[in-house]
């Protein structure tokens, strides 16, 4: 494989996670590991508390992936607009 095409596989890797998010998750998904923590959520909604977002992280595992966003921004919970 040359450089090049071994370059980008290894950019494409590092890049799905953010890839699969929305592109306002992608701007506070701050590690870049494609879930959003309570931590980064609450720097840009101050206003979501620890039980709100339990009720968002429908499989409990302690992050928001892509779908509990979109389903959380739906709901109101997060508003697109940060």
């Amino acid at each position: 494989m040359n450089k090049f095409a071994l370059t980008i596989a290894t950019l494409a890797t590092a890049m799905s996670p953010a890839l699969a998010m929305s592109d306002n998750a992608v701007e506070v998904d701050a590690n870049g590991d494609g879930v959003l923590s309570l931590e980064e959520v609450q720097a840009i909604w101050a206003d979501v508390t620890a039980e709100d977002f339990a009720v968002m992280d429908a499989n409990s595992d302690g992050s928001l992936d892509d779908e509990e966003i979109k389903a959380a921004e739906n709901a109101g919970m997060m508003k697109s607009e940060g």
